[in-house]
């Protein structure tokens, strides 16, 4: 009988001891989810922050650009001009 008391004393420490190692088991594969999940929004949040960066860019250079071709698109449209003003100057001066 004694024999018995003592499998089963050491069943019952077997059992809390697995008991307690499940639960520290399950407290770290939670603290790794948790990590794991903050390492990720941390990712998409600097994902985020690039993407707005890229974007303010864009958007300036294309500003830029729309200067740029306004600015050719006049430069042109003088030189083009200045050439038929020389052009008619001359036939006047022809005639």
């Amino acid at each position: 009988m004694e024999n018995q008391e003592v499998k089963s004393s050491k069943e019952v420490k077997r059992a809390e001891k697995r008991a307690a190692d499940e639960a520290g088991r399950l407290a770290k594969e939670q603290a790794r989810k948790k990590a794991y999940l903050a390492r990720e929004q941390a990712i998409e949040n600097a994902q985020k922050e690039k993407e707005i960066s890229r974007s303010e860019k864009r958007a300036t250079e294309q500003v830029k650009e729309l200067a740029r071709e306004r600015a050719r698109r006049e430069a042109y449209l003088a030189r083009e001009k200045a050439i038929a003003e020389a052009h008619e100057a001359r036939r006047r001066k022809a005639e």
